[in-house]
């Protein structure tokens, strides 16, 4: 089987940790099809994390429902799906949730408290250990399902484990549902909800309940009384502060699109307001915050509505390292980017439409924008952002520094055709060294008096640069 660098970033053929190439398998048509990613076990292996937790990641990057068959070790995405995106994205998983945040090694345990909603990263290669900085969609499912929890045990699927939870409360009755249904006669018998003993097949009612590994407590013994003091009453207090901020994230996550696009909306105009954006720990913050609402791509469209004006060239520059923190190297927010240009220009049309070619060249100039987006953008007009006579407006705008950039590309291209050549040529001089041990040829007799006049004329001409005969 086919393996790859748990790390793909990393070239190097002898890197140590490797794993299976993703091999998925599309079934069924129609509305029931489906992606059965057929080695996802051995891949979770190697990658050291539970199989339900990159399916899961896969999931909610593709908004498909996902099935988990541990019995047979099938993991399905709804929907059909290629191997090759399906690779991309584990990279995205093994980069959030694998690779140490130090040291770039994949020798690293998630440490997850159900009880706190925290999840911590600890690396077993330089001896890293906080919490995890990512935040997730999939960061719920893996505060619900800890890595420490044997999933066989849950069924052959999800459905089945829950139900035989669900039964083995009932059987046990040490659940805390348990107990509260339990009759006071004789402190044994467990009552389901409708009033009716707990039972399992033919099993008697006693036997499904006997419990000897639980020695009976009478209630009269039981001692319910809460600590009062000021230190118990403090630590219960910071419990539930630390619990709020967990629930806030939590909800979050469960929020629309739009919904978290306005929450960080709030939080730059009141940066903004307040004069602060010109820290760059408000700059990390702002990121952060983007990075944990999971719109990291389309917060440009809300910076590019916040921080532009008619005054767009002054501002351009007063905002590049605010704006390189969300479009350097992601393509996607640059594209987003755009489209707040598009915007902006449209609501000052009067006077920032003739100035559309130095808008882009300003951008281009400051890395905010790559060429190929630029050129990319070019191709079409869309009114996704603005009507399509507003965008075909700005295209038509932005045609001279389009060619400009085009005329730029082909002649980098010329150039390094040049280089080539010019490569060649410095190759084939440098086998000279290779001629000094053998034998000069010595010239035919008709030819010898030619060769010598020749040889005089260059003489002449080159002075004493150079002397064939003196190699």
């Amino acid at each position: 089987m086919a393996t790859v660098n748990v790390n793909r970033n990393v070239t190097d053929i002898f890197y140590r940790y490797k794993m299976p190439r993703i091999n998925a398998k599309v079934e069924g048509k129609g509305n029931g099809i489906k992606t059965v990613i057929v080695n996802m076990a051995e891949v979770a292996r190697a990658i050291g994390r539970p199989a339900t937790y990159p399916t899961k990641y896969f999931g909610c990057e593709l908004g498909a429902q996902t099935q988990f068959d541990y019995k047979n070790e099938r993991f399905i995405v709804n929907g059909s799906h290629d191997a090759t995106k399906l690779q991309d994205l584990l990279d995205g998983f093994i980069r959030k949730f694998v690779l140490c945040p130090e040291c770039d090694n994949p020798e690293t345990d998630l440490i997850v408290s159900s009880k706190k909603g925290t999840i911590s990263q600890g690396c077993k290669a330089c001896g890293f250990h906080g919490p995890l900085e990512v935040n997730h969609k999939v960061n719920t499912f893996i505060i619900k399902n800890p890595p420490n929890v044997n999933p066989a045990s849950q069924g052959a699927s999800l459905t089945e484990g829950k139900r035989s939870k669900r039964t083995k409360k009932g059987e046990n009755g040490d659940e805390s549902s348990g107990n509260l249904n339990v009759t006071a006669t004789n402190g044994t018998g467990a009552t389901n909800g409708d009033g009716g003993e707990a039972t399992n097949g033919d099993e008697s009612p006693n036997e499904s309940i006997s419990t000897p590994a639980t020695p009976a407590v009478d209630e009269d013994e039981v001692n319910w009384t809460v600590d009062t003091s000021e230190e118990a009453v403090r630590a219960r207090m910071q419990d539930l502060t630390d619990g709020a901020k967990n629930m806030t994230v939590s909800d979050d996550f469960d929020k629309t699109e739009k919904e978290r696009m306005d929450i960080f909306y709030e939080l730059v105009k009141r940066k903004r307001d307040a004069g602060e954006l010109d820290s760059v720990q408000v700059h990390k913050e702002l990121a952060t915050e983007a990075s944990r609402l999971d719109i990291q791509s389309k917060s440009t469209l809300v910076l590019a509505e916040l921080l532009l004006t008619a005054n767009i060239i002054q501002e351009g520059r007063k905002y590049r390292n605010l704006l390189l923190r969300f479009t350097h190297e992601d393509k996607k927010a640059q594209k987003y980017f755009m489209g707040g240009l598009e915007l902006i220009i449209a609501l000052h049309a009067d006077e920032l439409m003739p100035k559309v070619p130095g808008i882009l060249k300003l951008f281009y100039d400051s890395d905010i924008l790559d060429e190929k987006v630029i050129l990319d953008w070019s191709q079409k007009v869309s009114k996704k952002y603005v009507s399509k006579d507003v965008a075909a407006q700005i295209h038509e705008r932005a045609k001279p520094f389009i060619q400009w950039l085009q005329e730029a590309e082909e002649e980098e291209s010329s150039e390094e055709e040049d280089d080539s050549d010019v490569e060649i040529e410095y190759d084939d001089r440098a086998k000279v060294d290779s001629l000094r041990n053998k034998q000069p040829v010595k010239p035919e007799p008709k030819k010898a008096a030619a060769a010598a006049a020749a040889a005089a004329q260059e003489d002449d001409e080159e002075g004493e640069d150079l002397n064939i005969d003196d190699i």
